[in-house]
Order: C-alpha cells, then sequence, then structure tokens
C-alpha cells in the first residue's frame, strides 16, 4: 500500500503541472490548442520514438503542414505510470505513454468519463526473466526463498505475464501464484542486485537494454520471455489521449499520430542516430554507443504504431476482475485512426 507521503508528493506534482503549464495548452485559430504537453516516460528503448520526435520537432512540423503555426510543445521530464496517468487526467498532460496493462487501467476507470483511448502503439519487444540461480530452470522451480525484481508487483507486464502463466498452467484460482516472489525494483537497480547476488534477488524480469547488460555475464541464462506466454510480439508502450481532445483538435491529434508514425521510420532508416539520442538521453556512462546501437538493431525491437496482442492483456484483466469492462476487439480500445493497421 502507498504511503500517505507518496500520495501526498504525487498530488504535489500533479497540482504544479497544472498550475505551470495550463496557459499552454490555450485555444488558437480554429479553436484548436496552441499548445500541448506530453511527459517523456520511463525512459529507454520504449520511449525512443519520443525522444526522436523531440529531437526533430517533428510534432511542429507536421502542425505547420497542417495549418497551425507555431505549436508549443512541451515535453515533461517525468515518468512512471500512475503520475502520467494522474497528468492526463488532471489536464495537465494532453499525451501519455505507458504500457498496455497501465493504459487498460486508465480506459477502464474513465470508460463513462473522459474516455481514454490509445493513439497507437510505439514498440513491442520482450521482456526477459534473467537469473544467476543454477536451480530455477522455469517458474516452477521458485524456492520460498527465491526472489524476482521487476518495476511493480501485480500490475506490470512481467508481473501480468507471471499470472498468465501461473493460471494457464495451475487453473484460475491460481493466478497469484507468483505474486509473493516479486520485489519492486527499477530496471538499473535489479541489474545492480541480480550481478551482484544482494538483497536476495535470484531473478530479474527486465527489458532491453538491460537484459543485454546481465547477460555479458557468463552466469546469468534466460529463463523465459514475455513472448513464451503471449504467443508472439507484443506492444510494450502505446500513445493514449481523451476523446475530448481528439474531438476539440482533430488536426492537433493527426500532427500527433502522424509524427509518431515518422519517428518509427526515422529509426528503422538510421539506427545509428537512434542509439546515439538513446545513450544522450540515458547519461548512463555503463552503457557504450555500440552496446546501445546493437539493442536498437535486434530483430526482436519493433518500432511500430500497430498494436500486438493487447487484447490478450485486456481478456486477462477482464477475467481477473482488474478491469471492469470487456472490449469486444482491439479496435474498441484505440481511436478510429489506427483502426485500418493488423492489430491485435
Amino acid at each position: 500500500m502507498r504511503s500517505d507521503g507518496h500520495r501526498s508528493w504525487r498530488g504535489a506534482c500533479v497540482l504544479f503541472l497544472v498550475s505551470t503549464l495550463a496557459a499552454c495548452s490555450g485555444a488558437g485559430e480554429g479553436g484548436e490548442v496552441t499548445g500541448i504537453r506530453i511527459p517523456i516516460g520511463a525512459g529507454g528503448v520504449g520511449f525512443l520514438p519520443f525522444l526522436v520526435m523531440e529531437e526533430h520537432a517533428l510534432i511542429e512540423a507536421h502542425a505547420q503542414a497542417a495549418g497551425i503555426g507555431d505549436l508549443d510543445v512541451r515535453w515533461l521530464r517525468i515518468g512512471g505510470p500512475a503520475v502520467v496517468n494522474d497528468a492526463l487526467l488532471s489536464g495537465s498532460a494532453d499525451f501519455v505513454a505507458a504500457g498496455p496493462p497501465a493504459f487498460l487501467t486508465l480506459w477502464d476507470r474513465t470508460f463513462d468519463s473522459a474516455e481514454v483511448k490509445g493513439v497507437a502503439a510505439m514498440t513491442s519487444l520482450p521482456m526477459y526473466l534473467n537469473t544467476r540461480a543454477p536451480h530455477l530452470g522455469s517458474l516452477d522451480d521458485l524456492r520460498e526463498t527465491d526472489r524476482i525484481a521487476l518495476t511493480a508487483p501485480k500490475v506490470s507486464i512481467p508481473a501480468l505475464v507471471m499470472q498468465m502463466y501461473a493460471r494457464d498452467r495451475y487453473g484460475p484460482d491460481e493466478y497469484e501464484r507468483f505474486d509473493r516472489f516479486t520485489v519492486t525494483r527499477t530496471h538499473p537497480d535489479g541489474v545492480i542486485a541480480l550481478l551482484a547476488g544482494s538483497g536476495g534477488i535470484t531473478a530479474h524480469f527486465t527489458s532491453p537494454p538491460f537484459h543485454q547488460r546481465e547477460r555479458q555475464d557468463p552466469d546469468v541464462r534466460t529463463v523465459m520471455t514475455t513472448t513464451d506466454v503471449m504467443g508472439g510480439p507484443t506492444t510494450f508502450t502505446m500513445v493514449s489521449t481523451t476523446r475530448r481532445f481528439r474531438d476539440d483538435n482533430p488536426r492537433v491529434y493527426r500532427a500527433v499520430f502522424d509524427a509518431l508514425e515518422e519517428a518509427n521510420a526515422m529509426i528503422v532508416a538510421d539506427r545509428r542516430m537512434a542509439s546515439d539520442l538513446l545513450l544522450t538521453s540515458m547519461g548512463d556512462t555503463s552503457f557504450s554507443a555500440d552496446d546501445l546501437f546493437e539493442v536498437v538493431n535486434d530483430r526482436d525491437i519493433v518500432f511500430t504504431t500497430t498494436p500486438e496482442n493487447v487484447m490478450r492483456y485486456a481478456q486477462f484483466m477482464y477475467d481477473i476482475g482488474s478491469i471492469t469492462h470487456e472490449p469486444a476487439s482491439w479496435q474498441d480500445l484505440f481511436f478510429p485512426e489506427i483502426h485500418g493497421a493488423p492489430g491485435s
């Protein structure tokens, strides 16, 4: 359970954003906003398209082409699904990016109010359960002394994937079977704990480039991936906004959508440019330019706006009661601009 201090801090952050950034979204010619605010997200490979959009002013360029001059695009240096979701609902952010579980929670929460829906996916990539414990060949081998580091128990992508595995193997009532083995760590802290064998951490469920860093240790091996459980590629990060923003600002909305498409195309066309930008953003000297180029060039990491396997998360979360509304298809979760994609 979060402490009162944590809730107060989160609330203060949101109030600060509201008070300092409200003027950014005033109406301009044609009734559309003159500025938008987008949290940059938690960082890393999954948010690389945002970095490209910011670096190359892609939203501004597409807005200009649509007849909206001098659109003020502000990239907010905040991350974490709870904080960015609060920012969107409070009106201090206009678009946010997060993983499918966090998005689905917000979609369900605003079903009859703000109607948050997906704009498009950003990236598809696997996450990896790595260990250095000789006895761990699968989740079934966990002992009471084992601990798995992940970013958030119960609600993160790896937490849900572990629950899916447990339900499929042990039955519907056993989906929380492995929850007690999980502890919260940031990805960098999880790497340190696993490689040092500290804090009782015997495994780490992580994403690129942290996975690649861990696998440089010859004693570390991968037990399973999200792809193993999901049965194919899976959206890792996606962009969402409210129905009101889209309805009131169709040209701005389209500029963001088109900029996201262009950013992904630029990454695919020039992966060295993308990896250098990622290196600069991380501020982590433990990664070299070549390390991150190898990560961005990984064939399992796909920069695409097409949603992949989002419905698998939605159906599972509905089945276990995490969300109360059941989408009939993935299109129910997204605005129409992306409906022509071969999503899932």
